[in-house]
């Protein structure tokens, strides 16, 4: 999927290109805008070459009217493409974390490359229609059964990029080191599945993947302190440099246990101990931390990615967000096990779950939400996420007169709407939803069904 200026036909079935010195223009029509400063009713932009080439707030009507209120795309920074398969199906034995695992276990033995490029290409257009444009794949499952490579052992990773291209919407490929089960535990069962051996085998193979397309950003991830021993921390820091790297953080307290039992320092400091932690790192949860262990991610400048849905799906507890927030660390948002794909869920729950905690209202300004959940630079995709001159125009409009948005202010809309509402997305301007139906991918909740079905 490369950059490509969409067709400009507004509303009536209207051309609204025009000629400019940097090539075709297409002209859209806002009728509110979330800009930088906040949402503008009445503003024409401007896209070429699938950039933003101008802003024009109060602008008469012209081009194609985008109806409702447009926002900048949503970047969904943490994704397990496969997980979705479990959704509605992990409730036995009362839901227990038990349950999951094992059918999470069972599908993973299961899939290959076909089957993942088919299952990823419809999850990918469920989050195209709920509202992102960009994903953060956090991908471990490398090989064939009981670890055997495939003919090309990168062949798993190819399968995620062509189903985000074929889905419409850009991709990280997070790349992720799995060497043990745990402190002292080797890989076993389908486990085997996930590992390199050691970081040298999984920096020499993901060094060999260079997929074309500028829709998709290659970068690493350490799954967690749990799962990449020590000594092979610094290792993948060492290849990650200047790329995007992420890290599971403390998501259970068994895991903080069991880095104290082992190394006598909290996940957190073993990470700053071995050069993982930085302004192009992620920690994704963040959810037990201490407060030395949120003034360090603070101060190496290291995100936070809250996965509020899945979080509570899984019983993980609500994490300090407002705290980190205060420390200097910087949120963005993603689904996870996509328990909920929903773009605007993951925003409000990052208030509403504060709430909760806290007992008081008001822990975020709604603006601070809407840049939490359009943070494209978590994944390295740094000119997205906003709308201005200058960025890629990835555009989302969602209703302003469905009964969950009626009556509510433009901005209130990030607290009301769903991925319902969603009714026009623009990827570096190429149309991907249009009313409402993906423009790709014909029948997304058909091929859904038909590959959970094969699979489970």
């Amino acid at each position: 999927m490369s950059p490509a200026v969409s067709d400009g036909v507004d509303a009536t079935g209207s051309g609204s290109g025009r000629g400019s010195g940097g090539g075709a223009v297409t002209e859209y029509w806002c009728e509110h805008a979330w800009l930088p400063g906040g949402v503008v009713e009445g503003v024409g932009v401007d896209v070429s070459g699938g950039v933003i080439v101008g802003i024009e707030p109060g602008r008469p009507r012209r081009g194609r009217t985008l109806r409702g209120l447009t926002l900048p795309g949503m970047a969904n920074a943490h994704s397990h493409a496969f997980h979705r398969a479990l959704r509605g199906r992990t409730h036995g034995d009362r839901g227990t974390f038990w349950t999951w695992r094992e059918l999470m276990y069972r599908l993973a033995e299961r899939l290959d490359p076909d089957s993942y490029y088919r299952l990823a290409r419809a999850v990918y257009a469920e989050m195209v229609l709920a509202g992102y444009t960009s994903v953060g794949e956090f991908h471990y499952l490398h090989h064939g059964p009981g670890g055997r490579r495939y003919a090309d052992p990168n062949a798993m990773s190819a399968a995620l990029v062509a189903a985000a291209a074929d889905a419409g919407i850009r991709i990280c490929l997070l790349d992720t080191c799995y060497l043990a089960g745990g402190p002292d535990t080797p890989l076993d069962g389908v486990q085997l599945r996930f590992g390199d051996g050691d970081a040298d085998g999984w920096a020499s193979r993901v060094s060999e993947f260079r997929p074309e397309g500028d829709h998709v950003v290659v970068g690493a991830a350490a799954h967690s302190v749990r799962a990449v021993p020590a000594a092979d921390l610094s290792a993948v820091a060492g290849w990650a440099s200047g790329k995007p790297l992420h890290v599971h953080l403390s998501e259970q307290r068994a895991e903080n246990d069991d880095c104290l039992r082992v190394h006598g320092v909290t996940p957190t400091a073993l990470l700053e101990r071995h050069g993982v932690l930085g302004e192009r790192t992620t920690a994704v949860h963040a959810t037990h931390l201490s407060d030395d262990d949120m003034s360090t991610l603070g101060a190496s400048r290291t995100r936070a990615c809250f996965c509020p849905t899945t979080e509570r799906d899984l019983g993980d507890g609500i994490g300090p967000a407002s705290a980190l927030a205060a420390a200097g660390v910087r949120l963005c948002l993603g689904s996870d096990s996509h328990a909920v794909v929903d773009a605007f869920e993951e925003a409000r729950a990052l208030e509403l779950n504060e709430r909760l905690a806290a007992e008081a209202r008001g822990r975020f300004a709604v603006g601070d939400l809407l840049a939490a959940a359009a943070d494209h630079g978590a994944i390295g995709f740094d000119d997205v996420g906003r709308i201005e001159a200058g960025m890629q125009a990835d555009l989302v409009t969602v209703r302003l007169d469905s009964v969950r948005t009626a009556g509510a202010a433009p901005d209130g809309a990030l607290l009301a709407a769903t991925g319902a509402d969603v009714t026009d997305v623009l990827v570096a301007g190429r149309p991907v939803v249009r009313d409402g139906v993906h423009t790709r991918v014909e029948r997304p909740a058909t091929e859904l069904a038909g590959e959970i079905g094969k699979l489970l």
